[in-house]
């Protein structure tokens, strides 16, 4: 029988994993080997695709790939069986200590030796936590595959060296699966390799996660090894000889709570000592006996092993390869067939094409014995490997216990509850990021009128203060009014990371993202797109397909990122006062978002990236609360790019359009407005037809200005354009200044609508009622509910901020990828909002 007809509950080994390629070899160094104990949880909502539990941990795959595993059903006496008696004696817990004794960073800095070393690990095994405990930096730390997304470097000082921290990207493997796994492994083993590997890993999934290990070690390179999550370990209160495991595999071993920073002072003392040895030369620590860093020989069986030793001989003969250890690696590397490894011998090696004839010789000669492809019985035999290590050090008596996560997932994964947990997730997010930042915004809204009330009160007239006034502060700060929002999702968006839920989210969700064109880790990116796109484009690494990639990059821009919710928040409050609608109007316009992003990858799917259907694997990783310092590092991080963007990018935006509308001056005909008010002000009218009469003197000169400014001559060239979408020459101004950014929009708007500097009232609620009582030249208004709502779906749909076409650009590999975002995006914008606003203008 196959896994996937494995009904919710049973137990099952795994015979034999089918298919070819990536998936197969994923799959494989993921624990699905031979003798594998797998259990089927439960399907999703859908039904497809499928929980399963396999070696301590939870996975998900899609019920065609499961139905290239062969298993059989496990018999009654083995479901029975008694797991193996521990020592009486139990080892006495480690003590963990804090890391209290790093050095001053000015102390002899320049002169203090530097050791790098390189953090890496399987993803939620706490690698990026230790990064941050041990060099004070603020990295963001999820709970899902795929945080770091990209090398990080932090330095600590403590034992006389300068410590280079380099937290690379978790990873499964050194196989060349992913981008993240061909930069590791390049880097591991390229000019720069570090002084030493810091492996972390779970220690509550011990026997998945030491596979990484050993094959650092094959490697050759020194690793050390924290055993991370050891709280949650003793907790279990299971019998675990670590020391003895060190001995056995030549690895120091340190129990860590990186989460705490507990043990990290054992960690980097032992980590210290290490590299003082490696330094000073000392062959004690590679001695085959007792050494801290033997090297380590994995057998691979009668069958494979004569052809790994014959392969390793030709490799010495025929390179510049002296080392047998390093001979061996590449060998093994050679008869799994590793396509990166493959193209670097003929790159390097004269005699390249001569080894991978050995090799396709070996192959063959492998085939007259056994069926198995090699790969199949390297992984094997490394699993073989680590589970006779751990049979005479570690004594599990949980196995089969139904753990805290597995029953949240049985209400938060099921198909009764599932989808609508998620709906009221997304909806409370909505929600409370519309209506709790209202009071905060209140706040910062009157703080920002009563600065530019005073700044214009206490300067006088000219450029200067028009520009602080009109420009900076009504510019800048029209959109740092909206940062409580924006607060308020990255809250949201955190947690759900932390605690592990996103990740259940893609589980959800995958068989609706794949009939849909996506993957289903295309969820998380898109998720995140929430927050920040850029962020987003960054993290589609997690996904192992090129084509998946890229459709997902290209799809990102239309979720609609922080960015945009200035511009909805002041339309939506304007013209949709009544709460409940605001939020409907936010919330329908997040929905089209997706339903663009759903079309528009199932297009891409179709016409551009045909064929290539990549397998969902993830794995689902145990429910964690949330810890308050790493929520607060996310929101803060996220935050501060936003005010960095205000002060760079805003600032600048805010500054051209200033400098565009108050260009020409238009000196004749304000000279003409000021006789006429002055005449008006001398005249014996009441004073409440003179000041209307004054009022509306100076709103039509500031009109006329701005239509005969720069920026009015720009949006005039647009207006034809857009016209038929219900907008002005006006609108067409913000939409231009929003290409740089889309909080532009809001400054844009504010500078546009609010040029006659009557800044009495406060900022929003000043440009909310302009924008009311702005007039068309045929007396029509230039907004009304349905136009609002028109242009907040232009902005949701148009042109990426320039920032993602630069990720698109460079995470595709190719520019071109960030020109058809930007007229893709765009073609659709205006498609869209003209069906929407001609049928409801014919309806009304």
């Amino acid at each position: 029988m196959n896994l996937a007809q494995l009904q919710t509950g049973q137990k099952a080994v795994i015979v034999r994993v089918g298919g070819s390629g990536a998936f197969r070899k994923r799959i494989l160094e993921m624990g699905f080997v031979q003798g594998k104990e797998i259990t089927a949880v439960h399907n999703a909502p859908l039904k497809d695709p499928i929980y399963y539990k396999i070696l301590d941990y939870n996975v998900s795959l899609r019920h065609k790939d499961a139905e290239r595993i062969e298993v059989r059903l496990l018999e009654p006496f083995e479901l029975e069986r008694e797991p193996a008696e521990a020592p009486e004696e139990p080892l006495p817990a480690p003590e963990l200590h804090s890391l209290h004794h790093r050095e001053h960073s000015g102390l002899r800095s320049k002169t203090l030796p530097t050791l790098r070393i390189a953090l890496l690990g399987n993803p939620n095994c706490g690698k990026t936590s230790l990064f941050n405990q041990a060099s004070g930096a603020h990295e963001h730390v999820g709970n899902y595959s795929g945080v770091t997304i990209e090398a990080k470097t932090g330095y600590i000082y403590y034992g006389g060296y300068r410590i280079e921290l380099i937290d690379l990207p978790g990873s499964y493997s050194l196989s060349p699966y992913s981008p993240e796994e061909i930069y590791i492994r390049n880097y591991l083993t390229g000019s720069q390799r570090p002084d030493l590997v810091l492996n972390v890993v779970d220690t509550c999934n011990i026997e998945r996660n030491l596979y990484l290990t050993l094959q650092l070690k094959e490697l050759g390179l020194p690793v050390v090894v924290a055993l991370n999550m050891f709280d949650e370990f003793m907790q279990r209160e299971e019998y675990f000889d670590y020391p003895r495991l060190s001995r056995l595999l030549g690895i120091p071993m340190i129990p860590t709570i990186c989460r705490t920073g507990l043990g990290l002072e054992a960690l980097f003392d032992e980590i210290i000592s290490v590299a003082k040895g490696i330094k000073a030369g000392d062959e004690s620590l590679f001695s085959p006996e007792t050494g801290k860093l033997r090297p380590l020989r994995i057998p691979y069986g009668p069958t494979l092993e004569p052809l790994i030793e014959e392969l390793t001989e030709k490799i010495q003969e025929h390179t510049e390869i002296t080392d047998a250890l390093a001979a061996r690696s590449l060998a093994i590397k050679l008869l799994e067939r590793d396509k990166d490894v493959e193209e670097g011998l003929i790159a390097r090696h004269t005699r390249g094409g001569f080894l991978l004839s050995a090799r396709d010789f070996a192959l063959r000669k492998l085939r007259e014995y056994t069926d198995e492809e090699a790969e199949s019985l390297i992984t094997d035999a490394r699993y073989g490997f680590i589970s006779g290590a751990l049979k005479e050090t570690y004594f599990p008596k949980h196995s089969g216990k139904r753990t805290l996560t597995d029953r949240i997932d049985d209400v938060v994964t099921s198909r009764l509850w599932g989808f609508p947990l998620f709906l009221l997730l997304m909806g409370l997010m909505f929600f409370f990021t519309f209506t709790l930042g209202q009071y905060p915004m209140d706040l910062i809204d009157s703080l920002v009128g009563k600065l530019g009330a005073w700044l214009g009160s206490s300067m006088s007239e000219g450029p200067l203060r028009d520009l602080l006034v009109d420009g900076i502060v009504a510019g800048v700060g029209g959109v740092i009014v909206f940062l409580p929002q924006i607060v308020i999702l990255y809250l949201f968006i955190s947690l759900l990371e932390d605690s592990g839920y996103m990740a259940r989210a893609a589980f959800i969700m995958d068989k609706l993202m794949h009939r849909m064109g996506l993957h289903g880790k295309s969820f998380i990116p898109l998720i995140m797109g929430f927050g920040c796109n850029v962020p987003a484009v960054m993290s589609t690494r997690m996904i192992e397909s090129r084509k998946s990639r890229l459709i997902t990059m290209l799809v990102l821009p239309f979720m609609s990122c922080s960015a945009r919710l200035p511009v909805y928040l002041l339309l939506a409050a304007a013209f949709f006062p009544i709460p409940w609608q605001a939020t409907l109007v936010l919330f329908s316009l997040y929905l089209i978002g997706i339903f663009i992003a759903v079309v528009s990858a199932r297009l891409l799917r179709s016409a551009v990236f045909k064929g290539e259907d990549i397998p969902f694997v993830m794995e689902l990783p145990p429910y964690r609360r949330p810890t308050v310092r790493s929520v607060a590092i996310h929101v803060w991080m996220r935050s501060k790019q936003y005010l960095q963007k205000m002060g760079t990018v805003i600032l600048a935006a805010s500054i051209i359009v200033w400098f565009m509308s108050y260009y020409p001056r238009q000196d004749k005909e304000r000279a003409i407005k000021d006789q006429q008010v002055e005449a008006l002000q001398q005249s014996a009218l009441p004073e409440a037809i003179r000041q209307a009469q004054i009022d509306s003197l100076e709103h039509s000169f500031a009109t006329y200005h701005q239509e005969q400014s720069i920026i009015g001559r720009i949006g005039h060239l647009s207006e034809p354009i857009i016209r038929p979408l219900g907008f002005d020459w006006k609108m067409g101004v913000s939409i231009v200044s929003g290409l740089m950014a889309k909080e532009v929009v809001v400054s844009t708007m504010g500078v546009i609508y609010t040029g006659d500097g009557d800044d009495g009232d406060e900022a929003i609620a000043q440009l909310s009622t302009r924008m009311k009582q702005e007039k068309r030249s045929d007396g029509s208004p230039s907004f009304t509910p349905l136009i609002a709502y028109s242009f907040m779906l232009f902005v949701l749909l148009y042109f990426p901020c320039i920032a993602t076409l630069i990720a698109i650009g460079r995470e595709s590999g190719h520019w071109k990828w960030g020109f058809f975002s930007a007229l893709y995006s765009c073609g659709i914008a205006w498609l869209i909002c003209f069906v929407v606003y001609q049928t409801a203008h014919l309806l009304s």
